[in-house]
């Protein structure tokens, strides 16, 4: 093959068979652009495209651009298990780089082990000093997980399949899967090495760009029909539909409006559309619920996840100064107030609980809580044993069962 960057290779993979087709490196003469090796393992690029075996891309320099910095990702996991089956997303996760440029203030991300155990590695490959203080400043791409993917799914034979994850692969929890093209490309080829393996696909994005693949979706959507239940189920995060108000702590990510037009398109296609309201803000009104809902009916998303936000971690003061700083001061001193009062953030907490059960009835949307257990354990014992069950709950969707024997039942 003639020299071809990443992009371009990625690109004319989209071209190659049908919708679930697409070109393998490993199977093409491509070589490293720095050393000239064939590749045959793993491999990263350039920000410029140039294809990088793995012994050059690990001695090549991170890039900085437009005050992101840009280098690849070492992680050597390709499939890892995932505690969200708590939340009825999944049971495991494919994260396609490490960091987020969308730098919502709120995330959780980067207090968790991914980030916090990864601290030396961050430093090395990107020239990171706080992983959390500098989130959305950092993105480590792992452009060979198609590839890696295939050769796991080829080889595996046990799946873990809980009651509530129901051995779903999520992309991603731990960062956007399309934030970008480089990102979107890598989402891409692992979307299709799933659904040729049976695997049911949750997706989670703020990005518009999603719809590019709507052809995949939609062939999953057509292999669905032989599988027993869905393949593929695509969301995006949606808590509030004020642009400005979001723009304030989620200052990298794409407006809600734009996500609400994503949504409306691949409903349009047949896609299976959720939405994870998360989380929602105690400024919202109960006419902005019902605003919300009537709007998510009409663009035809049949269920949604819903959270109010929680007031823990040092993100959380973080999510503070970003609407201060935004001239958001509303919004800022109504979090600083469920910050310091912990009766008010439940008395905020279960409001927006209920609207949200209220108004996805009437308008005929369904909805998974994920009440706190701090809020569960400040309310009467009848309302304590509710909101328990709404937190056990399975999420009403059906998916297809991986065709894989399950190596853990829970």
């Amino acid at each position: 093959m003639p020299t071809v960057t990443l992009d371009e290779f990625r690109e004319r993979s989209r071209d190659y068979g049908d919708s679930l087709d697409r070109l393998d490196v490993f199977e093409e003469d491509i070589t490293c652009s720095s050393c000239s090796d064939r590749l045959t393992e793993r491999f990263s690029a350039t920000m410029s495209g140039e294809f990088l075996c793995w012994e050059c891309a690990m001695s090549h320099d991170a890039v900085t651009e437009r005050d992101i910095t840009h280098s690849t990702d070492p992680t050597k996991a390709v499939v890892g298990k995932s505690g969200l089956n708590e939340k009825s997303l999944c049971d495991y996760v494919i994260n396609v780089a490490t960091g987020c440029t969308h730098g919502c203030k709120f995330c959780y991300v980067p207090s968790t082990p991914n980030i916090t155990t990864r601290q030396g590695m961050l430093a090395e490959h990107a020239d990171v000093e706080s992983g959390q203080r500098d989130w959305g400043s950092y993105l480590l791409y792992r452009d060979d997980l198609p590839e890696r993917l295939r050769g796991v799914l080829n080889r595996k034979r046990t799946w873990k399949q809980t009651p509530r994850g129901r051995g779903v692969v999520m992309l991603s929890s731990g960062t956007d899967c399309y934030q970008d093209r480089r990102t979107g490309q890598i989402t891409r080829g692992c979307v299709i090495e799933l659904v040729r393996a049976g695997i049911p696909v949750r997706i989670l994005t703020r990005s518009p760009s999603v719809v590019r693949d709507v052809d995949v979706f939609t062939a999953a959507v057509e292999k669905s029909e032989s599988s027993d239940g869905d393949l593929v189920r695509v969301g995006s995060s949606i808590p509030c539909l004020d642009d400005d108000v979001v723009r304030a702590i989620e200052p990298g990510a794409p407006v809600p409006s734009a996500r609400v037009r994503a949504l409306r398109t691949l409903g349009e296609h047949g896609v299976p559309t959720y939405v994870s309201m998360s989380p929602t803000y105690p400024t919202q009104t109960r006419q902005d619920f019902e605003t919300l809902f009537s709007t998510f009916s009409e663009i035809g998303v049949d269920l949604v996840f819903h959270e109010p936000i929680n007031p823990r971690g040092g993100n959380f003061n973080m999510t503070i100064e970003a609407a201060r700083d935004a001239g958001e001061d509303v919004l800022a001193e109504q979090l600083q107030r469920i910050k310091s009062d912990q009766e008010y953030w439940v008395s905020y907490s279960l409001k927006h609980m209920s609207w949200a059960e209220e108004f996805g009835e009437k308008y005929g949307v369904d909805v998974h809580t994920w009440p706190d257990a701090r809020v569960i354990k400040n309310v009467d014992d009848e309302l304590s044993r509710e909101l328990r069950g709404q937190k056990s709950s399975v999420s009403p969707e059906t998916f297809a069962t991986p065709p894989f024997p399950a190596s853990k039942t829970t």
